[in-house]
């Protein structure tokens, strides 16, 4: 009887050690993508929340300024993605940080949360924010729970997106 128990299908939060090794692979990849393009940076990685992160910064900031575009960054983050589930042949949730683009996302995310939010005062009903990525989405969720709005995303692919309402 406990065999059928054991048996249930449920997945296990990443260990700390393949998050590490999600984390080398991924830093090896981009090691090799800044020799490529003659850029200088520093990695650094840690694993936290059953996902590796991955930053790259520079003493000068401006050298990863091209890099460190949202959309740059959400391609090189899905092609290291790729580089680190070839290797390791397991799926990747790897987050990738370039010159702090994910904190001034964050901000972003937190300016269109307030805007929904005042639309919200203001009188709608609810308040859709624009298509963006599940890591996206949950920062936003999280940030519309801190105000004490529900939220939830909606919509299928790349146009699936949040909707702010009041509780």
């Amino acid at each position: 009887m406990s065999d059928s128990v054991d048996s249930v299908d449920t997945k296990p939060e990443s260990s700390i050690e393949s998050l590490e090794e999600e984390g080398e692979v991924a830093a090896d990849y981009i090691e090799e993508l800044l020799d490529i393009v003659d850029l200088d940076g520093d990695l650094e990685i840690e694993a936290r929340a059953g996902r590796a992160y991955v930053s790259v910064t520079a003493e000068d900031p401006d050298s990863l300024r091209l890099l460190s575009s949202p959309d740059t960054v959400g391609a090189l983050q899905e092609l290291t993605r790729i580089a680190v589930q070839t290797k390791t042949g397991a799926f990747s949730r790897l987050i990738l940080d370039v010159g702090g683009s994910r904190d001034a996302r964050a901000q972003e995310l937190t300016r269109l949360v307030d805007r929904a939010i005042e639309r919200i005062e203001g009188g709608a009903s609810s308040s859709a924010l624009p298509p963006m990525s599940s890591y996206e989405r949950k920062l936003v969720h999280d940030i519309v729970a801190e105000r004490g709005y529900g939220s939830e995303s909606q919509g299928e692919g790349r146009d699936r997106h949040t909707v702010v309402t009041a509780k």
